[in-house]
C-alpha cells in the first residue's frame, strides 16, 4: 500500500479519523527518515530513499490539501448569516 488510508471506524467520528490520518502521515515521514539513514550508512539503496521520500512528499501534499479544504469550509460556515 503506497499511501496510508484513513478508515472511519464506527462511532470514531471525524476527530478520531483525522487523528489516525495525522499519525499515519507522521509514520510515513519517519519511514522516509529511516530509509535515508540506512542509505547513508550503506545498508539501504538510493531507490528505497527516493520511493520513501516520494511517499512522504505525497502524504504531506495530501495533508495540506485537506487542511486547506477544512479551513475553507470553516470560513464558509463563519460567513453564513444567522
Amino acid at each position: 500500500d503506497a499511501l496510508p488510508q484513513a478508515q472511519a471506524a464506527p462511532g470514531g467520528g471525524f476527530g478520531a479519523t483525522l487523528a489516525r490520518a495525522v499519525d499515519q502521515a507522521v509514520e510515513v515521514g519517519r519511514n522516509a527518515d529511516a530509509a535515508t539513514s540506512r542509505a547513508l550508512t550503506g545498508e539501504g539503496s538510493v531507490t528505497d530513499v527516493v520511493l520513501a521520500v516520494g511517499r512522504a512528499e505525497l502524504t504531506l501534499q495530501t495533508a495540506v490539501a485537506v487542511r486547506d479544504r477544512v479551513v475553507a469550509a470553516y470560513q464558509d460556515v463563519m460567513r453564513m448569516p444567522i
